[in-house]
């Protein structure tokens, strides 16, 4: 089966413009990206996964080319939009770094619907946070854009260990400076808000969902020790470490990457849930 063309349209939902892009027929699979990127992030998993599956992914609210307030609740509730305009009931959900919090708190809301989750460098949720402090500098990131404006701030999140790439690939580093350069810092300016839904450890292990977790061999030791902990926590779960990637997998190493997910939803226990 060949790989259908992609498709970006604009769908309007409580109070924002998704930019959504969907490809291939099939078992549904939603793509979630990570903090400060888009959905472009996911150009090569949604070429070559939808020889098999129908693939959407769409820019947050506030992030790439979508309009509205960033939150990660709103993403939640925004998903169900997205899934509703494409009259799709059940979804294989992946979701990268910031992204993971999205599809893992739509999978603990929606376990019936969710034929199998895929959790990519994910933060800790419903964990205790290992040693090391907070890796992202949120408030030294959102006074600089303050002081310096948003291209001093996209300069320097670039140079953060979580955006190097440990490929040569030079298309996969420019695709990465023009994704950083979409990134309008909507978050940034926001008076940060709690979670009104927070994950809790019981949460984890009352998942029924058929998960994966992945970790970047040369992620940082505190996204890959979360990694590891989530895996051992969650009562269906799995880790796979990819191989040559960091922090960025899908961007680093695409054709591993996506033999990874096509094969865990290949698997006995995903294609019991419903991918197949």
């Amino acid at each position: 089966m060949g790989a259908a063309l992609s498709e970006d349209r604009f769908i309007d939902v409580d109070g924002a413009t998704l930019r959504v892009r969907s490809a291939g027929e099939g078992s549904a699979v939603v793509l979630v990206h990570g903090w400060a990127l888009d959905l472009d992030m996911w150009r090569a998993q949604i070429e070559r996964l939808s020889h098999w599956y129908r693939v959407i992914a769409f820019d947050r609210r506030g992030f790439g080319q979508s309009t509205g307030e960033p939150g990660i609740e709103r993403d939640v509730l925004d998903i169900d939009r997205v899934l509703e305009r494409f009259d799709i009931e059940h979804a294989a959900m992946v979701g990268m770094s910031q992204g993971a919090r999205v599809a893992l708190r739509w999978a603990l809301r929606h376990p019936q619907r969710t034929s199998c989750l895929v959790l990519d460098a994910p933060p800790a949720e419903g964990l205790p946070r290992p040693p090391g402090g907070e890796e992202i500098p949120i408030d030294d990131y959102r006074e600089l854009l303050r002081r310096e404006g948003i291209d001093a701030f996209r300069r320097l999140w670039l140079q953060h260990p979580y955006m190097q790439l440990h490929s040569d690939d030079v298309s996969a580093r420019q695709l990465l400076r023009e994704i950083v350069d979409r990134y309008p810092a909507k978050d940034l300016l926001m008076q940060q808000r709690p979670f009104s839904s927070p994950v809790e450890a019981r949460d984890l292990r009352r998942l029924p969902v058929p998960t994966l977790v992945l970790s970047g061999e040369y992620d940082s030791p505190q996204r890959r020790s979360i990694a590891k902990l989530l895996a051992e926590t969650i009562q269906n779960a799995r880790l796979h470490t990819i191989a040559g990637a960091g922090h960025l997998a899908a961007l680093d190493a695409p054709d591993l990457y996506t033999r990874t997910l096509h094969g865990f939803f290949s698997s006995q226990a995903a294609r019991a849930a419903g991918i197949g």
